[in-house]
């Protein structure tokens, strides 16, 4: 198989996602993580390139070798991948993702991967609707591979917020079984044994950090310190305003809270004046939607006097067409869903379930003066 790898991306027909390949259980042998199917991959590429001599670029994540050992059906695994690194067969780096799509943007080369890269569509545009640039192993006859294309779909915000979320869990060790969230830590609120430390301490400051799992302890990014359970953490649910389509400011509601939205909408509620331009801000009206909060469900409102536009989350192919709301109509805002309140402003539910930013927060804030037209930078 070594004659088939090279140092060089220069030389390579593909460009190899290793470590999502390696994994993968539905190829070759059974078992967590094998090389073997990394054969049947290269067998695929030889063929599909009708090149006896086809090369192939490998990147992989440092887990891959330095995580879980005894995961690798064959214990020489371990031993080829190291010498491999050593020779510069595998370019080894703490998070994969990035070089390939680098690379890939960079030079063309296809890359043969089982990842959707949803967290990187924000660096990497070019992702976004892609059906030409990426190819998926799948099963062939008798044990064989066959190197598909891949079609990338055109990821929603909420997707990309969503996965965004995943990999800073995945980082922070609170992906449990199935890639589900450690509901015994991300639902409690923590607080560092140092008084000094206002990371995690929703008391102070206006975000919090997600706990960092060490040998199954929630412990402090900062000081390495067993952090204390400080109660149940309220539920929330998070809007993002878009502007142009960028995002230009984020609102974290709490559960069992009303929330009023509009250009001025008085006390307790959100005023976009200063936060868009004064010309689209003249065409909100005063409260234009009202948004309930219930056992994590968001239900919209439409008060306004102009009217508003509402569209659900966005399929594979992108958002579908606007509707009108209806004044005085209420329904489930979800995940991903928009609403309209004139040409270019809209109120999207964001992705993620566990917001950094604390409930209410806005609610301290100060709006930013001259009208909300200076640059903005797209958030998740």
């Amino acid at each position: 198989m070594d004659r088939h790898l090279t140092a060089d991306f220069a030389e390579a027909c593909f460009l190899v996602d290793l470590s999502p390949v390696v994994r993968r259980r539905d190829i070759g042998e059974p078992g967590l993580r094998s090389l073997r199917r990394l054969a049947l991959v290269v067998d695929a590429a030889v063929e599909l390139a009708r090149d006896p001599d086809a090369k192939l670029f490998l990147v992989a994540d440092r887990s891959l070798r330095a995580g879980a050992r005894e995961e690798f059906n064959d214990p020489a695994d371990v031993r080829v991948l190291r010498d491999w690194v050593r020779r510069g067969l595998v370019e080894e780096l703490e998070d994969a993702d990035g070089r390939v799509l680098e690379l890939c943007e960079m030079t063309g080369i296809p890359v043969i991967t089982y990842d959707y890269y949803r967290d990187a569509r924000v660096e990497f545009p070019f992702l976004q609707g892609n059906t030409d640039d990426f190819l998926q192993p799948t099963p062939g006859p008798d044990g064989t591979v066959r190197l598909m294309p891949l079609d990338m779909g055109v990821a929603s915000d909420a997707q990309i917020s969503r996965k965004s979320e995943e990999t800073v869990l995945k980082k922070q060790g609170l992906l449990g079984p199935q890639r589900k969230p450690r509901s015994e830590v991300v639902r409690r609120n923590w607080r560092c044994p140092d008084a000094r430390c206002t990371l995690y301490d929703t008391r102070k400051g206006s975000s919090v950090m997600l706990p960092r799992m060490r040998g199954g302890v929630p412990t402090c990014d900062l000081h390495s310190l067993e952090l204390v359970d400080d109660g149940p953490r309220t539920a929330t649910a998070q809007v993002k305003l878009m502007l142009d389509g960028a995002c230009v400011a984020r609102f974290t509601l709490e559960d069992g809270s009303t929330v009023r939205i509009g250009r001025r909408p008085g006390p307790n509620g959100i005023a976009l004046h200063g936060l868009v331009p004064a010309e689209r801000a003249a065409r909100i009206s005063r409260v234009h939607v009202e948004l309930r909060v219930t056992g994590g469900v968001v239900r919209v409102e439409d008060v306004s006097s102009y009217g508003t536009r509402w569209r659900p989350t966005a399929g594979k192919t992108g958002p579908g067409p606007w509707r009108d709301l209806g004044t005085g109509a209420r329904r489930e805002f979800r995940g991903g869903d928009e609403l309209e309140l004139t040409e270019g402003v809209v109120l999207a539910r964001s992705g993620r379930r566990f917001p950094t930013e604390l409930a209410q927060e806005w609610q301290r804030r100060t709006p930013p003066s001259g009208g909300g037209s200076g640059a903005v930078t797209r958030m998740y």
